[in-house]
């Protein structure tokens, strides 16, 4: 499939604002395109408020990605966590449903919230960025996803490097060198994440700062379910980590102030962290190569595909091939 012939190259203004207008929801004709690779989302004001809201955002869901089933698992998630006053952006309901479809898409509509990404070297954000995630996770270990894939072993780093390889992905002078480093890796992420099934509960997914945003009067709301899965609690909290060690254990320790607050956290899911990051690292890859037929994809990752980009995938492997035999952070 050539870029031009991607379905999203027929998603135009005109045709997102019918889309709306068809569930009663008249744009004003100002419609911003909102920062998005996975998805389209746009944001559209309208002529006349929509149950209090006189703006809102509507998600285009890449077709094939999700089924209309598991992404009606996303919106009663979301549903879930506003009932329970957890502060989450939830689809509206429009014409009795949360999911429609027009011009061969899966859409929703949802209220548009303001805030900015949270500081986090500010320790008091950490903590209360805790206690919230401590709420979205009661929540979510309710009960579990039935429609909705796990995060696994086998998910984001079995399926991953075997596409990469049988698709040719990677850069050839260096394609023996990251089979290399990843055959090293496979068996430390089998020990380093054995137990990971057990812990399972449904969870944000991609829980990194800009899929939270802040406001100092009400502090933060969870933004993007489109990531939702089965997990360890710990993976909504690690992406929130960064700097050395020393910097890094500060952070986790002010998160899981927060969040033992009103949650038990098992400390041995601690031990799971740079697994994690290093299934993250290569399902990474496998993603940016499978979307490269989206147009939207080379404008925004010309680095990608590179013999530079694939010889830095290497070194990170080799990082974290370390960073997993190293002794976890302790709090």
């Amino acid at each position: 499939m050539t870029s031009m012939q991607h379905p999203y190259t027929a998603l135009t203004p005109d045709k997102v604002m019918d889309a709306l207008a068809r569930l009663g929801l008249w744009p004003d004709g100002r419609l911003l395109a909102l920062s998005s690779y996975e998805n389209r989302v746009y944001r559209a004001h309208l002529d006349e408020p929509v149950q209090g809201h006189s703006a809102v955002v509507v998600k285009f869901y890449r077709p094939g990605r999700w089924s209309p089933e598991q992404i009606l698992e996303e919106h009663t998630f979301a549903a879930e966590l506003v009932t329970a006053e957890v502060p989450a952006v939830a689809p509206l309901m429009l014409d009795g449903a949360t999911l429609h479809h027009a011009e061969g898409f899966d859409f929703a509509v949802s209220p548009l919230r303001g805030g900015r990404t949270p500081e986090l070297d500010d320790l008091e954000v950490l903590e209360w960025i805790g206690r919230f995630l401590a709420r979205l996770h009661n929540v979510g270990a309710n009960r579990p996803f039935v429609q909705r894939p796990a995060l696994d072993l086998a998910s984001f780093a079995q399926e991953p490097a075997e596409w990469l390889l049988t698709h040719q992905a990677i850069a050839l002078e260096v394609e023996r060198e990251w089979r290399a480093a990843f055959e090293t890796a496979l068996p430390l992420l089998q020990s380093t994440l054995e137990g990971l099934p057990e812990r399972a509960i449904r969870l944000h997914g991609d829980c990194h700062p800009g899929n939270i945003l802040w406001t100092p009067d009400e502090g933060p709301h969870f933004v993007d379910l489109d990531d939702a899965r089965m997990g360890p609690a710990v993976q909504d909290l690690w992406m929130l980590l960064s700097g050395d060690r020393r910097q890094r254990t500060l952070q986790l320790s002010a998160l899981l102030d927060g969040y033992e607050q009103l949650r038990d956290f098992d400390r041995r899911e601690l031990g799971w962290i740079e697994g994690l990051r290093t299934l993250r690292l290569i399902h990474y890859s496998a993603w940016l190569a499978r979307r490269w037929n989206d147009p939207i994809f080379p404008i925004n990752f010309p680095w990608f595909g590179t013999p530079d980009y694939w010889r830095s995938q290497v070194q990170m492997l080799h990082e974290q091939i370390e960073a997993m035999q190293e002794a976890p952070l302790v709090v």
